[in-house]
C-alpha cells in the first residue's frame, strides 16, 4: 500500500447533486453492504439546496492541515477574522456564510455527527480540537432552514462526518517540522472490535508562532503569537445486528495561545461525549444524545501600559443535547422524516479588573442559561426526473436565569442584577425542487426561513480588544432569517461539472457590535441585513490532473433606523464581497502527487461605522507527496508561498497579521 496520494486530492466544492447519491460499490457477488460508522442515506431531495462537499483525500491534503483552512474552498465560508487557530483568539472563531456580517459568533450551524459543535456560551467552533484524519468528510449547505438538524442555521450548515472503517487504517501517523519551531505530530490505532471497530486517535502541535504587529508597532511587550494545543478522541462503532449500531464518540482537548502581547493569553478546554443509535431497517431511526462540558480564558493587556487590565479567569459552560429521527414506510417514492431535538446551554463568566498598580479593582460574575426544543417534521416525494422536499419545524425557546454581578475587590457589592426570563415559539420551514432535465442538466430551487437565539456572551459578556471596549445587551432579541435562491447544475462531459446557484438572504434583527461612542460598542439587534449574490463551483479531471474552484459575489447592506440608524446603506463589518478559491492536483499511480491552493478574500470592513479598512488578500498554498516505501511517504507543504500580507485587524491603524509564508516537512506512515 503506497502513500496516499493527492488525487482526488479535491472531492471539494463540487455541486453536490452530483455525489449525493453515490455510495460505497459492494463487491462482485454482494449486495447491500453496510459501512459501519456511517449515518442514515441521505435523502433524495438534499441536492435541491445546493450543498457542496470536501472528501476525506481534500481534508487530509491541504498545505495548513486545519479544518477551518480546508473550509474555505468553499466560497463564502469564513471565520469572525481571517486568522485561523494557531493566532486568532477562540472567542472570535465563530463562522458564517454569505457575506451575512460578523460578530464573532457563529450563523452557521455546525455539526459533527449530528452533534452541534458551537461552544455553549460563546457560540465559536474549536477548530482546534478537530483532527483532519479523523473525518471522513464535510457537507456545506450555504442558506438558512436547517430543517431535521436543529436551530440556529441562519446562513447555513455544515456537517462533518467522522471517519468509517473504510476510512481508516489499522494504524497512521504523521509527524511535520515547520516554520518557527512548530511542530504537529498525530496518530491513531484502528482495529477491528466484535464486529465493529474502534479508533483511538490524538494529536500535538505547537509552534512559537510569528508576530501579528507590524514592525513599526513593536513595544517592549510586543511577543509572537505562540500556540500549543492537543487533543485526543474515541470513537466505537458496535453492530447490534445486521442494520443496527450504536456509535459513541469521546473527545478531550486544551489549547492555549498568546497575541500580541506579553501576557495577552487564551485558553480553551473541552470535554464532549455523544451516543448516537442508528437503525437501517423498514422504520429507519437516528436517535442521539450528547454532552460538553467546555472553559475558557482571557488575559488582556493594556496597548499603553502593557499591565493586565483584565483577567477574564473562568468561563465554564455546559452544552446538554439530543435527537430522534423516524423515518417510516412511505412507499418507494417518499422519504418521511419525523422527529424532535432539544439543546440546553448554560455558562458563567468570572472575570476581574485590575488598576494600573496592578491591584484588582472589581469582580464581576454573569451567565444564564438558554434552551430550545424543537418539532420537526419533512417529506421528499421523488416523481421520475423531478423531486420536491418540503419541511417544516416548530421550536420553543427559553433564555433564562441570566443576571450580572459585580464587587469591589474586598467584595462589597456594588452590582446585582437579574434580568426577567424569556420565551416563545417560532415556526420556520424549507421546501426545494429539484429537476434532473437530463443526465448533464439538474435544475434546483429553494425557500426557507430560520432563526438563531443570541449566545450568552453576546447576552452577557463584554469583551476589550484594546482600546475597543464592546458592551453586552441583555435584551437582545433573536435573528430570524428569509431567503430564496435557484441555481443549475450541468456535467456536460464526463469528470466535469458546473454549478450557479443565485441566492437573496433577508436577516432581521441581526445582532451588531454598533458603535455608541468612542472606543466604545455595543451589541444590538439592527434592522436587517440583505446579502444577494452568485456562487459558482466547477471541478474537472483529465488523467492525472484535476481541478477545482469556488467563487461567490455578495452584496450585503444594512438596513437599519433609531439608535442605529447612522449603519443604514453600510456594508457588514467583516463581509467581503468577493471570495474565491481554486486547486490544481497532479497524481501519478506510484504515489508522487502536487497540488497548488490559490485563494482570495476581498476588501472587507472591520468595523460598523466602514472606516477602518481589511485590504484584498491573495494567498497560494503548496503540497508535494514523495512514497519512499510501501507505507511511507515524504511530504513537503507550504503556506503563503508568496508571503502575502494579509491584515486581519484594523482598529484605527492598530493592526494584526495572518499567517505569513510557512514551510514544513513531513512524514506519513499509513
Amino acid at each position: 500500500m503506497r502513500c496516499p496520494s493527492l488525487l482526488p486530492l479535491l472531492t471539494l466544492a463540487v455541486p453536490f447533486s452530483a455525489l449525493a447519491q453515490q455510495g460505497p460499490v459492494p463487491p462482485a457477488g454482494q449486495a447491500d453492504i453496510v459501512v459501519l460508522g456511517q449515518p442514515l442515506p441521505l435523502p433524495p431531495g438534499v441536492p435541491a439546496y445546493g450543498s457542496v462537499t470536501i472528501g476525506r483525500a481534500r481534508l487530509t491534503g491541504d498545505a495548513t492541515g486545519r479544518v477551518e483552512d480546508v473550509l474555505l474552498d468553499v466560497a463564502g465560508f469564513q471565520q469572525f477574522r481571517r486568522s485561523d487557530s494557531r493566532s486568532a483568539n477562540p472567542s472570535a472563531q465563530g463562522v458564517t456564510l454569505r457575506a451575512l456580517g460578523g460578530n464573532a459568533s457563529s450563523r452557521a450551524l455546525v455539526l459533527l455527527d449530528g452533534v452541534p459543535l458551537a461552544d455553549p456560551f460563546f457560540g465559536y467552533i474549536p477548530f482546534n480540537a478537530l483532527a483532519v484524519d479523523r473525518l471522513a468528510g464535510v457537507r456545506v449547505t450555504r442558506g438558512g432552514g436547517a430543517g431535521a438538524f436543529g436551530a440556529g442555521a441562519v446562513a447555513g450548515t455544515i456537517e462533518l462526518a467522522s471517519a468509517t472503517r473504510a476510512d481508516l487504517p489499522p494504524v497512521a501517523g504523521e509527524l511535520f517540522y515547520g516554520s518557527n519551531a512548530a511542530v504537529v505530530a498525530s496518530g491513531s490505532v484502528s482495529p477491528d472490535a466484535g464486529g465493529g471497530f474502534v479508533s483511538l486517535s490524538g494529536k500535538f502541535e505547537r509552534g512559537d508562532g510569528f508576530y501579528t504587529t507590524p514592525p513599526g508597532q513593536f513595544t517592549p511587550a510586543t511577543v509572537r503569537a505562540r500556540y500549543r494545543d492537543g487533543s485526543a478522541s474515541l470513537r466505537a462503532v458496535v453492530p447490534i445486528d445486521a442494520q443496527t449500531e450504536i456509535q459513541a464518540r469521546g473527545l478531550l482537548y486544551r489549547d492555549a495561545r498568546s497575541l500580541r502581547f506579553a501576557g495577552a493569553d487564551s485558553s480553551s478546554a473541552g470535554e464532549d461525549a455523544s451516543v448516537r443509535l442508528i437503525h437501517r431497517g423498514a422504520w429507519a431511526i437516528d436517535a442521539l444524545a450528547y454532552v460538553q462540558a467546555r472553559n475558557f480564558s482571557n488575559r488582556v493587556i493594556s496597548a499603553t501600559s502593557f499591565r493586565l487590565t483584565l483577567d477574564q479567569r473562568n468561563t465554564p459552560a455546559t452544552g446538554v443535547g439530543g435527537k430522534i429521527e423516524l423515518r417510516p414506510p412511505v412507499g418507494p417514492d417518499h422519504v418521511l422524516r419525523i422527529g424532535a431535538d432539544a439543546r440546553l446551554g448554560d455558562g458563567q463568566l468570572y472575570e476581574n479588573a485590575y488598576a494600573a498598580s496592578g491591584a484588582v479593582t472589581t469582580r464581576r460574575n454573569a451567565g444564564g442559561h438558554t434552551s430550545t426544543t424543537g418539532l420537526f417534521v419533512e417529506d421528499d416525494w421523488t416523481l421520475g426526473r423531478l423531486v420536491l422536499t418540503a419541511g417544516v419545524r416548530g421550536d420553543r425557546w427559553t433564555i433564562t436565569r441570566g443576571f450580572f454581578r459585580e464587587t469591589t475587590a474586598a467584595g462589597a457589592t456594588t452590582t446585582d442584577t437579574r434580568y426577567p426570563d424569556r420565551d416563545g415559539f417560532e415556526g420556520t420551514g424549507r421546501a426545494g425542487a429539484l429537476f434532473h432535465a437530463s443526465d448533464a442538466v439538474a435544475l434546483r430551487a429553494a425557500g426557507y426561513t430560520g432563526f438563531r437565539l443570541p449566545t450568552l456572551n453576546e447576552l452577557y459578556r463584554p469583551f476589550v480588544v484594546f482600546p475597543i471596549t464592546t458592551q453586552a445587551n441583555a435584551a437582545l432579541g433573536l435573528e430570524r432569517l428569509r431567503g430564496a435562491e435557484g441555481g443549475l447544475d450541468l456535467k456536460p462531459v464526463a469528470g466535469v461539472t458546473f454549478g450557479v446557484t443565485a441566492f437573496y438572504n433577508r436577516l432581521d434583527g441581526a445582532i451588531a457590535n454598533v458603535t455608541i461612542a468612542p472606543n466604545l460598542r455595543q451589541r444590538r439587534n439592527v434592522d436587517t441585513i440583505v446579502a444577494k449574490g452568485i456562487e459558482l463551483t466547477a471541478h474537472a479531471a483529465r488523467g492525472r490532473f484535476s481541478f477545482d474552484g469556488s467563487y461567490a459575489f455578495s452584496d450585503s447592506r444594512v438596513h437599519a433606523s433609531g439608535a442605529s440608524r447612522q449603519l443604514d446603506g453600510f456594508v457588514p463589518a467583516q463581509s467581503p464581497r468577493h471570495s474565491g478559491s481554486a486547486t490544481l492536483a497532479w497524481a501519478s499511480p506510484h504515489g508522487f502527487a502536487a497540488a497548488l491552493t490559490a485563494r482570495h478574500v476581498g476588501k472587507q470592513y472591520e468595523d460598523d461605522l466602514q472606516t477602518d479598512v481589511l485590504p484584498p488578500a491573495t494567498t497560494l498554498d503548496g503540497v508535494l507527496t514523495l512514497p519512499v516505501g510501501q507505507r511511507v511517504g515524504v511530504v513537503l507543504r507550504g503556506e503563503n508561498l508568496f508571503d502575502e500580507t494579509v491584515i486581519t485587524r484594523n482598529s484605527a491603524g492598530s493592526i494584526d497579521f495572518g499567517t505569513p509564508r510557512t514551510l514544513w516537512i513531513g512524514v506519513r506512515l499509513r
